[in-house]
C-alpha cells in the first residue's frame, strides 16, 4: 500500500466517523476503505508506514519502536483532551486491548500526542489510566515527535483555539498495529469496533507465533 492509498483510506476512515473532525469536512473514497475490510488480514502488505523514534513516556522513561516487554502494539496519534476523534478511537482501542486479554494476548496500547504542549509528561501520567490502565503515552520535543509523525505519515493541524479548552486540532483517525520490533502490520479504523479490531490483531499475533 502506497502513501496514496494510505491517505484514501484514512480520509474514507474520517468521513464514516460523521463526516468531520474538529470541524474540519473530508471527503469520502468509500471503496477504500471497503478495501481494507475485505481484505485487513493479509499479513505484511507492502508499505512504507512505520519508523524509528525516540520519545519519553509518562514516568520519563525512554521509549523507542521497540515495545520493551515483547508485545504487539497499537498506537493512536491524537492529545489527552480531544473530543472528537479521540474520543472513539482510544476507548475502541482500549476495549480491544481488553478482549484480546480475555483471549490470553497482551497487547500495549500507545497514544503518540500531537499536543505536547499540554499533553507533557505529568499531564499524560494523569490522563493515560483513564483511557486504559496498561496505556502508555509518549511525547517528547519538537523534532522527535516531528520525526513519530513522518514515520506515520500523520498530519495534524491547528483548527482553532477554543475559549475555554485551548487548541483544537486535526489529526489521524486510525490505529496502527505494529510489531513488538516496531514493524508495521495493518492500519484498524475504529469504525471497525473493539471485536473486529480484536479479530484482527489475534490473527496477526498467532501467525507472528506459529
Amino acid at each position: 500500500m502506497r502513501r496514496a492509498a494510505l491517505v484514501a483510506v484514512a480520509v474514507a476512515a474520517f468521513s464514516v466517523l460523521g463526516h468531520a473532525h474538529d470541524g474540519v469536512v473530508h471527503e469520502t473514497p468509500e471503496e477504500a476503505l471497503k478495501h481494507l475490510q475485505e481484505s485487513p488480514n493479509t499479513p505484511g502488505f507492502p508499505t512504507d508506514i512505520g519508523g524509528s523514534y525516540r520519545l519519553v513516556d509518562q514516568f520519563g522513561q525512554k521509549r523507542t519502536e521497540v515495545d520493551p516487554t515483547g508485545r504487539h502494539q497499537l498506537i493512536f496519534f491524537g492529545y489527552a483532551s480531544c473530543k472528537a476523534i479521540c474520543s472513539v478511537a482510544l476507548p475502541a482501542m482500549a476495549d480491544a486491548v481488553d478482549l484480546l486479554a480475555a483471549d490470553g494476548i497482551a497487547v500495549t496500547p500507545v497514544l503518540i500526542t500531537v499536543d505536547r504542549e499540554r499533553d507533557t509528561v505529568r499531564a499524560l501520567k494523569e490522563a493515560a489510566p483513564a483511557i486504559h490502565p496498561g496505556l502508555i503515552g509518549l511525547t517528547g520535543s519538537k523534532r522527535a515527535l516531528a520525526k513519530a509523525y513522518r514515520a506515520f505519515q500523520v498530519e495534524k493541524k491547528l483548527v482553532y483555539e477554543h475559549p475555554t479548552e485551548g487548541p483544537v486540532y486535526a489529526h489521524g483517525s486510525f490505529v496502527y498495529l505494529m510489531g513488538p520490533d516496531g514493524s508495521f502490520k495493518t492500519v484498524l479504523p475504529p469504525i471497525l469496533g473493539p471485536e473486529r479490531m480484536a479479530e484482527i490483531v489475534t490473527s496477526y499475533v498467532r501467525t507472528a507465533t506459529n
